[in-house]
């Protein structure tokens, strides 16, 4: 069960408001949290131009002394004029709406409202997302919600037809399948893609296909409304969903979406308030989030630059964070276990001493893990621990003194330089980053090549990075507003980031990229190129690509942040975001093909990047002008 805490925000959608103190009281009472009510009553159309209402006197809409400022800004979310037609081919009608429209607006401005509701009713959008554009690009007033169907009116209708065989479908059956996502997607474009838009997502009766309903999970989903004409009766008379539409609701529950009810009361024994509990309860038996998602509450979409751990000394705070994940260092345990075993046969495990060097030890857990596991494996081990940060070797003195005595030797040295007194039987080392390689694993492993010997382990023996096109408007627009007086402005969409991945899609499974394996046999270059190709299902919006990697430690023990290969409980380690400048359209059915290199010079290593199918787009970082990985 999840945390019964906490409950879900929900709100009432009101069509007709006589007395609004008394509605408010009444919806606060059945459990909700705030109510949707029109800024104007739905029939009170103005003209502006001409016509006999145009000098017609008396206030536009009601007061707003009916409420206090704290109850207009926290409570009430407005709702604009239904009869509006902004993109109507009719002058006349199209002026008056544009005018109806603005005023409306303003005075949403007026009452603070939080948000507003705009509904798209099709994909002819273009003047309305000019007039709600004036309003984003002035900085000030409401988040604008913009209500979307899961599903076109047109094709609820046909279904709601072709699922009665006692009444002949006399509708065309060649209406074509409407996407109402292409919808949002010409109306935020329209908008330049504005962080003050969010989707207001209204499920269909019939739901579309898991992939149209998975697309939706990339967007800025702010609220889910439900009428109460999808709900059906228990055996109880209580109002519930269906099964399809609980797993939708409760899927978008994880991006922390509100609810809106609307609809007339279906069932009237039991009250308005029996669906708000019902509602609640769906969210007090969803899925509880697993460790990993409760240790990254706060962070998740939060965009982070990568460490640098080679050019920078990390601090106490850092490493600290690092030490607390559950399960990385139990399986470095037993790699280091079993690789004892097969070094040391056990008619030998009394005579021989191993020497495992920990290359880059920070404050020592990897230290502390080998010690273990060779007391486990009945093993003698001799243990030097080398790192270049001085304020680390500092904890690891202590650690020598308290806890680990004369089997283990501190060296403070880049591993890099270190002319080590005696060659090594296994290395150990926890240099991996989100992408595998981006914390410069390979460089600083080549250079600890002088000391080990012929048939040396290391751990890790192997790990690759890979890639995905990803879907986040909110991703891509947390990028844009990235700012750097020193930097020009496509600096940051030519920069990868380490980022908890939430309000995003993938668009199709992530594919391997490149590889390296320890310890590397021959000249190394780890310079790398490589293409890869990716099939979309359904249209959508590249914004980027998420980076992972796979690991194997020794044998078959190994560490993964790939979606469908998580080493369960780790959390050291988030995907990586390489953004695109400009979002590219796909449509189902098309081929993405990327292009990836890992560059470098004596100085710094770096990712360039570019998409050339289905449009060739340029080079990002070319010579890692904007983002480059001390060496």
């Amino acid at each position: 069960m999840a945390d019964n805490t906490q409950r879900v925000s929900c709100g009432r959608d009101l069509t007709s408001v006589p007395d609004l103190s008394s509605d408010l009281e009444n919806s606060m009472k059945a459990g909700f949290d705030f109510i949707c009510i029109p800024l104007v009553h739905p029939r009170y159309q103005r003209e502006f131009s001409d016509g006999s209402a145009k000098d017609r006197k008396g206030p536009v809409t009601r007061s707003d002394f009916l409420l206090n400022c704290n109850d207009w800004s926290t409570l009430v979310v407005g709702k604009v004029s239904p009869w509006l037609q902004l993109d109507s081919c009719h002058e006349v009608i199209r002026r008056n709406s544009e005018k109806a429209l603005r005023q409306e607006l303003m005075f949403s401005c007026h009452l603070a409202l939080p948000s507003i509701l705009i509904h798209l009713k099709n994909g002819n959008c273009v003047n309305l997302a000019r007039v709600v554009n004036e309003h984003l690009i002035s900085g000030s007033g409401p988040q604008y919600w913009i209500v979307v169907p899961m599903k076109s009116a047109e094709e609820e209708c046909l279904s709601t037809f072709e699922s009665n065989p006692a009444e002949p479908c006399t509708i065309e059956k060649q209406v074509q399948h409407e996407d109402t996502w292409k919808w949002w997607n010409k109306f935020r474009t329209l908008c330049g893609s504005s962080k003050k838009l969010g989707v207001v997502l209204e499920l269909s009766a019939d739901l579309p296909s898991d992939l149209e309903i998975d697309r939706w999970t990339g967007e800025p989903v702010k609220v889910l409304m439900l009428s109460t004409k999808i709900f059906l009766t228990n055996k109880k008379g209580f109002p519930v969903l269906s099964r399809a539409h609980q797993l939708v609701v409760k899927q978008f529950f994880k991006l922390d979406v509100q609810l809106v009810l609307t609809g007339k009361v279906r069932h009237e024994d039991k009250g308005i308030k029996s669906y708000q509990l019902y509602l609640d309860h769906l969210f007090q038996t969803r899925d509880p989030p697993d460790n990993i998602s409760q240790f990254a509450k706060g962070y998740e979409d939060f965009l982070q630059c990568p460490l640098q751990p080679l050019m920078d000394n990390l601090e106490s705070q850092t490493y600290e964070v690092f030490e607390k994940d559950p399960i990385k260092y139990s399986l470095y345990q037993q790699a280091v276990y079993f690789a004892l075993l097969d070094k040391v046969p056990e008619t030998e495990s009394q005579t021989q001493t191993i020497v495992l060097m920990v290359l880059g030890a920070g404050r020592g857990p990897l230290v502390t893990a080998s010690l273990r596991a060779a007391s486990v494996a009945h093993r003698n081990i001799r243990v030097y621990a080398v790192e270049k940060n001085p304020n680390a070797v500092i904890t690891l003195e202590n650690m020598k003194l308290d806890s680990w005595g004369d089997q283990v030797t501190i060296v403070s040295c880049d591993m890099r330089y270190w002319n080590a007194p005696e060659k090594a039987d296994i290395i150990v080392s926890e240099l991996l980053g989100s992408f595998g390689d981006n914390e410069l694993s390979p460089e600083c492993l080549d250079g600890a090549m002088n000391f080990l010997k012929e048939d040396s382990i290391s751990i890790p023996s192997k790990y690759s990075s890979y890639l995905a096109p990803l879907q986040s408007s909110k991703l891509w627009n947390e990028v844009r507003l990235c700012r750097d007086k020193e930097k020009p402005l496509e600096a940051h969409f030519e920069t990868p980031y380490v980022v908890r991945l939430h309000n995003s899609k993938l668009l199709d499974e992530p594919k391997c990229l490149f590889t390296f394996e320890h310890p590397a046999k021959g000249v190394t270059d780890n310079n790398r190129y490589a293409s890869l190709e990716f099939d979309i299902g359904v249209d959508s919006v590249l914004h980027g690509f998420g980076g992972y990697f796979h690991c194997t430690l020794y044998r078959d023990i190994s560490l993964s942040i790939l979606p469908n290969n998580y080493t369960p409980e780790l959390s050291s380690w988030y995907p990586m975001y390489f953004p695109i400048q400009d979002p590219i359209y796909l449509r189902g059915g098309e081929k993405l093909k990327v292009h990836f290199w890992r560059a470098g010079d004596s100085k710094h290593v770096w990712y360039e990047w570019c998409v050339t199918e289905p449009v060739a787009q340029p080079i990002h970082n070319p010579r890692g002008r904007s983002s480059t990985i001390g060496l």
